[in-house]
């Protein structure tokens, strides 16, 4: 009750007339992300609920923290793994290894994003969105340990303001923020998001950590089935987590965790998640049956951003399809072109990115296509 009075008493300062009134939307947000909006309706018929899209984005944020925490414990691991000193280790010099490495690229992710999306809300007086409390902690996730701090930077400034803020803002987007920023690094410096050097920290951080011979390289999963090379990893390791790859992506487990929460509280659809996977496990039994891939159908779904793309990204209802015959098309989609992006061209041996980036062009086109549908059938029935 203290925080609230206090926030009651200073609120007047930030309201028309007021000495702090430039500042209006930066206190707006703030109040917001504390507390339920206090608004009642002024006319009309609505259905309340005690839940706003600040607390639905905050449900996701928590949703994520199990793969989070599990990519600071495994940046830790492959750094320890590969100076050869892991049985040497405890579990808290390995975890807070990762923390470290880790914690500098969500800092730079939030304060970038947030800055702007401040100065574009106070610059059109308008309330700051909470989207970007999703995209912020999901961008550093899906980029490898050694992306420089400067790169992300540029690549969430880049995201927010030419995948969202041209477009009017949250809600209004086409395109996944985070998506677009990790493309922007992709095709900006393809040296950094792919390639043998980028997945394996290999500096110490204040005594923690090794620090590992220059050009030290370790390949990820699909990195070697690019190269023609059939990956030795463990089917335990793919699903728990212990391989090279982007931060918060090699934990089935931890993501599993996530979806988990995400499906019992309704905020993500079960059917464009189902749908992806159901998508990409028959391309990817094809291609298998064809002789075509060098490792088993399973695997294509357990490796890589996969699971983490089905579960945290296609499903953002800002972006993917939202009739609900629609998403299962969509999942679909996207499933079905992630894996023929891996099979037919090894310079992207990833898949997903690209696969979430044409899901959201194509899912306006999807919705339109279903309601048509609809309408047709209606009027048919009609007569």
């Amino acid at each position: 009750m203290s925080l609230r009075n206090y926030i009651n008493k200073i609120k007047p300062n930030f309201q028309e007339g007021g000495r702090l009134h430039a500042f209006r939307s930066v206190f707006d947000g703030f109040e917001t992300f504390l507390y339920v909006p206090n608004d009642t309706a002024k006319s009309g018929t609505h259905i309340h609920d005690a839940i706003d899209s600040k607390r639905i984005m905050s449900m996701v944020v928590i949703a994520l923290v199990p793969a989070m925490l599990f990519g600071m414990y495994n940046v830790g691991y492959q750094n320890y793994a590969a100076a050869g000193t892991l049985a040497s280790a405890s579990f808290l010099e390995i975890f807070c290894y990762g923390f470290l490495a880790v914690l500098p690229k969500i800092l730079v992710s939030y304060i970038v994003g947030l800055g702007i999306e401040f100065i574009v809300a106070q610059w059109k007086g308008e309330e700051i969105q909470e989207g970007y409390l999703v995209s912020g902690i999901i961008i550093p996730l899906i980029i490898p340990v050694n992306c420089p701090l400067w790169m992300l930077a540029l690549a969430v400034a880049f995201a927010v303001i030419f995948a969202k803020e041209i477009f009017g803002g949250t809600g209004m987007n086409i395109f996944n923020v985070a998506i677009a920023a990790r493309m922007f690094l992709f095709f900006s410096y393809p040296s950094v998001m792919t390639g043998d050097t980028a997945w394996v920290a290999t500096d110490s951080i204040f005594g923690l950590g090794n620090a590992l011979p220059d050009g030290f390289t370790a390949a990820t999963p699909l990195g070697e089935v690019a190269q023609g090379i059939v990956p030795q990893t463990s089917l335990c390791d793919m699903i728990y987590g212990f391989i090279p790859g982007s931060i918060g992506e090699t934990s089935v487990i931890a993501i599993a965790l996530g979806a988990i929460l995400l499906l019992w509280t309704g905020i993500a659809s079960w059917k464009t998640m189902l749908s992806v996977f159901v998508g990409g496990g028959l391309m990817a039994v094809l291609f298998q049956s064809l002789g075509m891939t060098e490792i088993r159908w399973y695997e294509h779904l357990l490796l890589g951003g996969f699971c983490f793309g089905a579960v945290f990204m296609a499903t953002d209802p800002v972006t993917s399809a939202r009739t609900e015959s629609g998403k299962w098309v969509y999942g679909f989609l996207i499933g079905a072109i992630a894996v023929i992006v891996r099979v037919m061209n090894p310079g992207y041996p990833e898949g997903m990115m690209l696969a979430i980036f044409f899901g959201n062009m194509c899912a306006p086109l999807i919705d339109y296509c279903v309601v048509q549908r609809n309408i047709t059938r209606r009027a048919n029935r009609i007569k």
